[in-house]
């Protein structure tokens, strides 16, 4: 069995009983409304089975958004991402998709309680930020934000039981440094800081900091749990001690300790603080829980999250390892397609066949998992930005589609993300001109060049530029962080018109700019990239550039070659030699024969 499955997670009828059965819980609390968060206590993007309670309630299963039910509405939230999926997956007779964030939620909440009334969330699943900026938001409107046990765990009878997947030891060749030396850095910080401890929630940065990784979420290696860091160096993990091996915790030694996940609270009551927490990403009640006890509170960025966005040498090199690898999986998969491109009408290919024929790949060159569930969209499918293909959804290709397919693998040494657009046959001009456009914003970022201090937000706008200039742009960011062996969505860097975060050297992103035309097609071209130094121009002014990680062909067969300047296609005719160079010796026979074909000089 393959790691991806195609059931289908969403029944549009199941939902309304069980929005019904939330109200009646409501009801009985004296709420008048309750908000349902996609996140868990850890604020992943990927969420266990356990903790999917917007799926459960809703029906909608992307990987952002919330809901805000009250007795006579249900609006569920989301942005430009999952505009056309929503309408696929929730009752439109019971659930109403809200566009986020052009309707802000105390917005949604004023119009649907014009009286002012008491409003419950759980104080696990939202964060401090998110509390507080709600609460300004609704200041002087006469409804009051209350926090309350989860209402949806009291109505999931058959809720599935938390993961427990068992941990495992990163190798320190790929981590590039021991776990107890980045626990003595982060303690130093501490101290430098004024603070004796810091409170730890995301599992990615657990996993990055104990140097382990895990099985608790799909599609990203990390255990799930809490964590305590102490001025010492000393830190305790809360989880089910189950996960943890004897060898595990004696390669972690003494100054690494594992309690049960229900000592955590206890934990934070016992703290003399000051205390550094998160407000962007901890829970609400871990700020609750220190400030009951009187405890002083440091509200501060997780301590680990921005030494985990800055890859060591280690790290960036088993990401070059491991793209290589995975490229030749991509290249063996593009060429498969392009042999039965000729003959769809009489040898049928699906969406479905093309999502296990390229895991077939990548398990061939020892990946552990894919890095999320593959996006293969052909036609209108293409449109639907996190397309995710099921049972019935599954689209049989035709012989003039475009088929967008953006996949990743996890290996020990690295995580992947590669998009690639295939024309399966005649290109009309208005998606051969949309196709250059999105490469010529590829390109814009992969060449860019820009001096210290800037942040996503200030390299986004390379990307839209050639779509802006036809009136054309794409409602997602133009890239996320990655982590290294670790979560394919990694914060807190990304391209994005909302990133402040200045670039830094060793922090990789996704480079991935898109056009969709819903219910026709959809085009996306991405590729991993890793800032480094850039070299000197003559000029003492510091200066940072990207380092391409990705090598696969990208298809000239839609390019426009008279709308790309002479930088923009020496850049392609330069990245096209470097992926024959590098890939060409992983592949043989016709692999290699159409590997050379489709990096031609242009």
């Amino acid at each position: 069995m393959g790691f991806q499955n195609f059931t289908d997670l969403s029944n549009p009828a199941a939902h309304p009983p069980r929005l019904a059965a939330l109200r009646k819980v409501m009801a009985a609390r004296a709420l008048d409304g309750f908000l349902v968060p996609r996140a868990d206590a850890h604020q992943g993007e990927y969420v266990a089975d356990a903790d999917a309670r917007l799926r459960w309630l809703t029906g909608f299963s992307g990987s952002a958004g919330f809901a805000a039910i009250t007795a006579d509405r249900a609006g569920v939230f989301i942005d430009g991402r999952y505009r056309v999926q929503v309408k696929s997956e929730v009752d439109p007779d019971h659930f109403t998709p809200v566009p986020f964030p052009e309707t802000t939620l105390a917005t949604w909440l004023c119009e649907a309680l014009p009286d002012g009334r008491r409003v419950g969330f759980d104080p696990w699943l939202h964060t401090r930020k998110e509390i507080s900026e709600l609460e300004a938001a609704l200041d002087g409107s006469g409804i009051t934000l209350a926090p309350v046990d989860n209402l949806v765990d009291e109505i999931w009878t058959d809720r599935p039981e938390p993961p427990a997947g068992k941990a495992r030891l990163h190798p320190e060749a790929f981590a590039g440094e021991t776990a107890g030396d980045k626990r003595h850095a982060i303690a130093a910080a501490l101290r430098a800081a004024h603070q004796a401890a810091a409170v730890i929630t995301l599992p990615d940065s657990i996993c990055w900091l104990l140097n382990i990784r895990g099985h608790d979420v799909p599609r990203n290696p990390v255990v799930q749990g809490f964590a305590v860091i102490e001025d010492n160096g000393h830190v305790a993990v809360f989880a089910d001690p189950a996960k943890f091996s004897a060898e595990l915790r004696a390669a972690l030694g003494n100054e690494v300790s594992f309690l049960p996940a229900h000592a955590f609270e206890p934990a934070l009551a016992n703290l003399t603080g000051p205390v550094r927490v998160d407000p962007a990403t901890a829970p609400d009640q871990v700020f609750r829980q220190l400030e009951q006890m009187g405890t002083p509170v440091s509200p501060a960025p997780d301590p680990v999250i921005l030494p985990k966005a800055r890859k060591n040498a280690a790290e960036i090199a088993g990401m070059r390892d491991a793209h290589l690898r995975d490229a030749a999986a991509v290249v063996r998969c593009l060429h498969w397609i392009d042999q039965r491109a000729p003959d769809l009408a009489n040898a049928p290919l699906t969406e479905i066949d093309v999502v296990r024929q390229l895991e077939q790949f990548r398990v061939a060159v020892g990946i552990t998992d894919i890095s999320f569930e593959t996006i293969c969209g052909t036609g209108p499918n293409g449109a639907i930005n996190h397309y995710r293909v099921s049972e019935s959804s599954n689209r049989r290709i035709a012989p003039d589609d475009l088929l967008l397919l953006d996949s990743g693998g996890q290996y020990v040494d690295g995580t992947t993300d590669i998009t690639r657009t295939i024309p399966m046959g005649q290109i009309r001009p208005d998606q051969r001109a949309a196709y250059t456009r999105v490469l010529q914003g590829m390109i814009a970022v992969s060449r860019a060049r820009f001096p210290r201090g800037l942040a996503g937000r200030d390299i986004d706008p390379l990307a839209r530029a050639p779509l802006w200039m036809a009136g054309q742009n794409y409602d997602h960011g133009t890239g996320h962080g990655v982590g290294a062996a670790l979560s394919v969505h990694e914060g807190p860097v990304r391209i994005s018109r909302i990133s402040e975060i200045p670039l830094e050297p060793g922090m990789i992103l996704s480079n991935e700019p898109g056009y969709y035309q819903e219910g026709d097609y959809g085009i996306r071209i991405e590729n991993l990239i890793v800032v480094r130094q850039a070299p000197p121009l003559g000029d003492d002014r510091p200066m940072l550039d990207f380092e391409t990680l990705t090598f696969a062909p990208i298809d000239l067969r839609p390019i426009d070659a008279l709308m790309l300047a002479p930088g923009e296609r020496a850049w392609l005719n330069d990245y096209h030699a470097q992926v024959r160079d590098k890939i060409a010796p992983l592949v043989d026979g016709e692999v290699r024969d159409w590997l050379i074909a489709a990096t031609r000089t242009l």
